[in-house]
């Protein structure tokens, strides 16, 4: 008796693990970046008026690594998993912000969002064509 295999249909990666690596990633780079910002801040004669520029730059580079990851691992569509990933990561750092420190939503947060949604976007297109 010949035992015939039947082809399973392809499944579409699940969007959850790609998307919680990713954040894990760039809330790691928040860290290390957050941390290089205050040593210096400590170590060297920069101002803290200075501080708000550097900050964009951290969040950018984070949200670029955590589309990057999320792109990689997601295999397809990295522009639309980046650019989820850079608002849920723009939307956790805002109600962070808000919570500890009480800061309403302004300007510098919606320009915080363009960035991170930005750069989340170009990290995912980035990681999904590495993968190939």
């Amino acid at each position: 008796m010949n035992s015939v295999k039947q082809s399973q249909p392809q499944q579409a990666p699940i969007i959850v693990m790609p998307m919680l690596a990713g954040l894990a990633y760039a809330l790691i780079w928040l860290a290390a970046g957050a941390l290089l910002l205050s040593l210096l801040l400590h170590l060297t004669d920069m101002k803290e008026s200075e501080l708000g520029t550097y900050a964009m730059i951290v969040h950018g580079c984070s949200s670029l690594a955590g589309g990057f990851t999320c792109g990689k691992r997601s295999y397809r569509r990295g522009w639309y998993n980046g650019a989820l990933l850079g608002v849920l990561y723009g939307i956790i750092v805002i109600i962070v912000s808000f919570l500890a420190v009480n800061a309403s939503i302004s300007f510098h947060s919606i320009l915080m969002l363009g960035v991170v949604l930005l750069a989340g976007t170009l990290g995912g297109m980035v990681g999904v064509n590495m993968s190939r």
